[in-house]
């Protein structure tokens, strides 16, 4: 498990205490398809370099936010909807909340994934 931390400024806070981290392939494709809520209080995926990162909602029936992060920034923020939500956007670590969570995370802003 890990903690999410979002950082602006000199204001810090913590998104995700208890973060579940995707980090086996069958772990990245399954992703939160089938769960009926998040294993523990986020889902962590990270990529190891930079790439173009599709989210899709088919089979996760609840709304979530999704944070795409490149080197420790937040490229996207987006609400995606259950079962029809679509995402994309460039990261080399995507990080899955409910929704709500991220409401005040932007884009530029720092946000960092730490071992708990």
């Amino acid at each position: 498990m890990a903690r999410v931390v979002h950082r602006r400024g000199d204001d810090r806070r913590v998104l995700a205490t208890d973060a579940a981290v995707a980090d086996s392939l069958l772990g990245k494709a399954r992703g939160l398809m089938f769960r009926r809520s998040f294993p523990g209080d986020a889902l962590v995926f990270p990529f190891g370099d930079a790439g173009i990162r599709t989210l899709h909602m088919v089979c996760v029936p609840f709304d979530i936010d999704a944070v795409w992060i490149l080197d420790g920034r937040v490229e996207r923020v987006a609400r995606l909807s259950a079962w029809t939500g679509l995402g994309r956007g460039a990261a080399d670590t995507v990080i899955e909340l409910p929704a709500g969570v991220a409401d005040d995370v932007h884009p530029g802003d720092e946000v960092r994934v730490e071992e708990a």
